[in-house]
């Protein structure tokens, strides 16, 4: 899959089947979209290709609007969505840098210069609520008219439904936000994970004992912050159980960095630059501020002790199943 900051250039850009979307998170909905997409594009052999944005547009007006607005949580990182729209079969992806020119477009300039003249769309797919344009003053039908126009198809998905309920972003959040694992699984089609490249850090971790595998995470909206019993993949050739904080810190960092901190256990190996994937499989509690090391030492302790027990009561129910074949 290639990706472009912004528009290819002449050498590069070519007719293209394409879909449009923040695409956070790649859910069922995303993915029944981009399955369409395919399906299409090889009846006509076409590449696919998918425009989206950083920063996320709504992240883009909290940022400008004196706090009128709300920047939503993010549910991926980029190299997350990146991944994801890879497995999907994607063969392009252009990453627009949403900024005050592009969020200025009119509903026609954006048709001219960005669908016909800067990616060559021979057909198009977006949600049914899809808007672009200033003001979102353009919709489906002024796309589709303009489409007729200019020579490219326009199909809009109709929702996807998960057990009557429609499957979007807001809903992952929300289901992140109370911890609610498995219905965000439901949604996504996998378990949540973040993942990246170990980084190095204060080494306090190893000071208290519970040595940690430490992930930046770029954004400043994570779609949860807490202490969560996890498992992570890269490390070795099974997932490895662990604990996981994910949040600022505020025991001994007044920074308001976000960081992703993940002890495994028993694991004692050189893990930095190590591609990794965190899995989350259940909120243990909030993140706290606590009065000084030793009580923070024995917080973590505790979150330890109350993710090994979780891992071996998985393992118990997975052996008492076996007994029972």
């Amino acid at each position: 899959m290639k990706v472009f900051r912004g528009l290819p250039n002449a050498e590069s850009r070519a007719a293209c089947a394409l879909s449009i979307g923040n695409f956070d998170g790649v859910h069922c909905g995303h993915q029944a979209l981009l399955a369409r997409m395919q399906q299409a594009a090889a009846e006509l052999r076409l590449p696919t290709a998918v425009m989206t944005f950083e920063p996320h547009p709504r992240e883009f007006f909290a940022q400008h609007s004196n706090g009128a607005f709300t920047a939503p949580a993010r549910i991926a990182n980029l190299r997350d969505k990146l991944q994801s729209l890879s497995n999907a079969g994607v063969d392009r992806v252009i990453v627009e840098h949403f900024n005050a020119s592009f969020a200025a477009l009119t509903p026609d300039e954006f048709v001219s210069k960005i669908l016909v003249q800067g990616l060559s769309v021979k057909w198009l797919i977006v949600g049914e609520d899809f808007r672009f344009g200033a003001k979102r003053a353009g919709d489906i039908e002024l796309l589709k008219d303009a489409g007729k126009q200019h020579g490219f198809h326009v199909e809009a998905l109709p929702n996807v439904l998960n057990d009557g309920t429609r499957v979007s972003s807001s809903a992952i959040r929300l289901a992140l936000a109370q911890g609610d694992f498995d219905h965000a699984k439901a949604l996504l089609g996998h378990s949540y994970t973040i993942s990246g490249h170990v980084i190095h850090g204060k080494k306090l971790g190893n000071k208290l004992g519970f040595p940690t595998l430490n992930l930046r995470i770029a954004h400043k909206h994570p779609a949860l912050t807490g202490i969560f019993v996890v498992q992570v993949h890269g490390l070795d050739d099974r997932p490895l159980p662990g604990v996981a904080s994910l949040g600022v810190r505020p025991t001994v960092d007044d920074s308001g960095r976000i960081l992703l901190e993940t002890h495994v256990f028993d694991y004692a190996q050189n893990a930095y630059g190590k591609l990794i994937r965190v899995e989350f499989l259940k909120k243990l509690r909030d993140e706290e501020k606590y009065v000084d090391l030793p009580t923070l030492t024995a917080a973590i302790a505790k979150d330890s002790d109350q993710a090994r027990a979780y891992f071996a009561q998985m393992q118990n129910s997975a052996i008492s199943a076996t007994d029972r074949i």
